[in-house]
């Protein structure tokens, strides 16, 4: 399952206001001190792609990675975008010690 929520649908379809869709990954990012997480991008589609039309904006997930995370579910939330799904990311380094902010993870 894959959905959008409407605060999010509404949010990509106002940045996509007057100009060319392009379709949206959802993939693994590296991230920095808080680990790894799911994140979006504008990229192309792919042959091992899952793609999903919804309110006519593609979203696009490798399949093995949509495999082992589904449900996905993209929300925006007044501040930002959240992409949630079932993956259990490991925080690699404890958080946010290495990144040399005091007490916040806003590397």
């Amino acid at each position: 399952m894959f959905t959008v929520t409407p605060e999010a649908q509404k949010e990509v379809s106002v940045f996509f206001e007057g100009k060319e869709v392009q379709p949206i990954r959802i993939f693994i990012h590296g991230g920095g001190c808080g680990g790894p997480m799911v994140a979006m991008a504008l990229d192309e589609e792919k042959d091992n792609d899952v793609r999903f039309d919804i309110g006519g904006i593609p979203y696009v997930v490798e399949k093995d990675l949509f495999e082992a995370g589904k449900p996905f579910e993209v929300a925006f939330n007044g501040m930002g975008f959240a992409v949630n799904s079932s993956l259990q990311l490991e925080a690699g380094g404890g958080g946010c010690s290495g990144c040399s902010s005091s007490g916040s993870c806003g590397c």
